[in-house]
């Protein structure tokens, strides 16, 4: 018998895990949850009298919310981390905290082996693999639906042979929520060309009046809604339970997989995708140009990374730091109305704003320099293509 620390979400893959590894295989099976958000109080305790009810040996929940927000949500906020100009990473990051937390429990009780429910044929595999064989080099990685290629059908199958009662309405959608938002995958998304329907969103359309808010930020944190203030994770919290009432923030993401396929995947993002566009137009207000370049370079990267699993790598310490530099002057307020299915960016108010300069209106009027200095600007920066064009008499010399 083995001591195998498995990643217990509660639902159907690893409510499969956790019979095969302890009733089929032997194992001594310690669920933990890793709670980055989307879990209720009264949900926990269904999920601990779930996994009790399976067998496992122990059951445990981590809440990891404030390390989530701090070394994680934060980064993509400063960042207006969108992947593919789409995506908020709502699920990509979350599983590289729980991956750490699970690592971390495991090598505490010194298990011999950690488990996790991922397919062959997705992402959360590699993020999962990749922090176990960081952080626990020396444990097997149990992953009983990757390792018999089983189908979400087969799943239902065997556990009703084992009279656990499942959901089938809910299982015919992988649903996984967070504080940075929910995934939804189904049928539709294995193709490209069918839209999720309406009832496969977690949230519903129940406000159709259109309503005006202001977002404040300080140092490019979230830090208040219509001037109360709270935690940034309390606030983001508010923000999606309002903003979903307008059935605010769903899309489906089309991207090329860590494994080399096309993949896609819905999401209802409604707090992360108002806060990165309220954000990224204060930055527009209050950032230089070369900060604002840079730091989409840079960004791009950071994004890319976290999705593929590479948090630890040392170089995304270096553009933490880089990405928190650039905050000092975001703070402001940002007006932002939403109204059903999407929402609208009304404008900004900062001490930073660099629009609210003496030197000239854009288009309009300019204290700072004369006509012909502006003429002469023009001349000069003309130059090199002038010259270059001045010597180009055939495009194939």
């Amino acid at each position: 018998m083995s001591k195998v620390v498995l990643a217990f979400s509660g639902g159907l893959d690893t409510t499969y895990c956790a019979i095969h590894l302890s009733k089929e295989l032997g194992h001594e099976v310690h669920a933990l949850t890793v709670n980055t958000g989307g879990f209720t109080d009264s949900e926990i305790v269904e999920i601990a009298e779930r996994a009790k009810q399976l067998g496992v040996s122990s059951y445990r929940c981590i809440d990891l919310k404030e390390t989530y927000y701090q070394q994680g949500i934060r980064f993509l906020i400063y960042g207006n981390v969108l992947k593919n100009n789409t995506y908020p990473l709502s699920v990509s990051a979350e599983r590289i905290f729980q991956a750490q937390a699970i690592a971390n429990f495991a090598n505490e009780i010194k298990a011999d082996a950690i488990a996790h429910g991922s397919t062959g044929a997705g992402n959360d595999q590699v993020r999962f693999d990749s922090i176990f064989h960081t952080l626990c080099p020396n444990m097997d990685i149990l992953t009983p639906i990757r390792e018999q290629s089983l189908t979400r059908q087969q799943e239902i199958t065997y556990l009703e042979s084992k009279g656990v009662k499942i959901e089938s309405e809910k299982a015919v959608y992988s649903i996984n929520q967070g504080l940075w938002g929910t995934s939804v995958g189904g049928k539709e998304t294995l193709t490209s060309d069918q839209a999720l329907p309406e009832h496969a969103y977690p949230s519903q359309l129940t406000r159709t009046e259109p309503v005006t808010i202001e977002l404040g930020f300080v140092r490019g944190e979230f830090a208040s809604i219509d001037g109360n203030k709270g935690s940034a994770i309390q606030l983001i919290e508010i923000l999606s339970k309002l903003a979903s009432q307008f059935a605010i923030g769903r899309d489906i993401h089309v991207g090329d997989t860590i494994i080399g396929i096309k993949g896609r995947v819905g999401f209802e993002a409604a707090a992360p995708l108002v806060l990165i566009k309220a954000h990224h137009l204060l930055e527009k207000h209050v950032l230089s140009k070369q900060q604002l370049f840079i730091k989409d370079q840079l960004s791009a990267w950071y994004g890319q990374l976290m999705h593929d699993g590479q948090l630890l790598d040392p170089a995304m310490r270096d553009i933490e730091s880089f990405l928190e530099s650039s905050q000092k002057r975001v703070t402001g307020t940002v007006k932002v109305k939403l109204n059903p299915y999407h929402f609208e960016m009304v404008g900004i108010e900062s001490v930073f704003d660099l629009m609210s300069n003496p030197l000239s209106q854009y288009g309009e009027q300019t204290t700072g320099w004369t006509g012909d200095e502006a003429k002469a600007f023009a001349k000069i920066l003309s130059n090199q293509t002038k010259i270059y064009h001045s010597l180009s008499v055939e495009d194939n010399v």
